[in-house]
């Protein structure tokens, strides 16, 4: 599946990025706990010139555990902070600030050796569509700053905000890269939302999940769809969950499209459990 979306106003978010860097102390990148490394852009290391990074993975609540764990250790390992959190309920978000002075603590450290009144730390918060990052950022100015949406692209333009006294935040719009080079990447961000529904594939992305769901999380699909056992292929899958869910046309054939969206909202709403859709081995 070949995905292209890159709307006018992330190229010039991306310019924004570059031309301010130098004015920011850590770099907040937000990422989807379930899709780690796909809900990652891949510029973010070259535009934001190697600052101080804290890797928040947003929607842990649906991310599995132990997986997230993992992702945790992965980024770490990196030279990364991270931090799983769930903005929507607000777990986690208190932990943010604290995160946050640990990555500016040499320029903290440097102000004291000076003899200078430490400033506000400057932030930079970003993270592709429909990550969740105004949410993250509405609980840390525990206020309405920005503009929440469901669909991607809802950020448009750059705008700094106050966290209390301890460090502003520059917010940006969502950036994706302009090319998918791996086809998982596509259907994987198709899955949790980063993409418009209306410029991807149903079907493939249906199929991708069943494959995926059938090697990873087998239990999970027999307990939704009530199979004693799982198909020998997913297309045969497919058929089996289109009959169960009364996704027929006339004269018994399965309505593929009927029944794609319905496993697709399946996912989207969680009925499948606390899936990941990728694993630090992949790397």
């Amino acid at each position: 599946m070949s995905i292209q979306w890159y709307p006018g106003h992330m190229a010039k978010a991306k310019r924004q990025i570059k031309e301010n860097i130098k004015q920011i102390d850590v770099v907040i990148e937000i990422v989807d706990a379930r899709i780690p490394e796909a809900s990652r852009n891949p510029m973010v290391d070259e535009m934001t010139n190697s600052k101080p990074r804290l890797m928040l993975l947003n929607k842990a609540d649906l991310a599995d555990a132990n997986t997230t764990k993992q992702w945790v250790q992965f980024y770490e390992a990196k030279g990364f902070a991270a931090l799983p959190i769930d903005a929507q309920k607000g777990k986690g978000i208190n932990e943010i600030p604290a995160k946050v002075r640990e990555q500016a603590q040499h320029l903290l450290d440097k102000f004291a050796r000076q003899g200078i009144n430490p400033r506000a730390i400057r932030a930079l918060i970003l993270g592709i569509p429909n990550v969740g990052k105004s949410t993250v950022i509405n609980r840390l100015a525990n206020k309405k700053a920005t503009k929440i949406g469901d669909k991607p692209g809802v950020t448009k333009a750059q705008q700094w905000i106050k966290v209390g006294k301890d460090f502003d935040l520059l917010d940006t719009p969502g950036i994706l890269w302009p090319k998918f080079d791996d086809e998982k990447t596509g259907f994987r961000l198709a899955l949790t939302g980063a993409i418009k529904e209306e410029i991807f594939d149903f079907e493939e992305t249906t199929l991708f999940l069943l494959t995926f769901l059938t090697n990873n999380y087998p239990e999970a699909l027999k307990q939704r769809y009530n199979l004693s056992e799982l198909p020998e292929n997913t297309l045969s899958l497919f058929d089996k969950i289109g009959e169960k869910r009364g996704c027929l046309m006339a004269g018994g054939a399965v309505n593929y499209e009927k029944a794609a969206e319905i496993i697709f909202r399946d996912f989207r709403q969680g009925k499948f459990g606390r899936i990941t859709l990728e694993h630090p081995q992949e790397q």
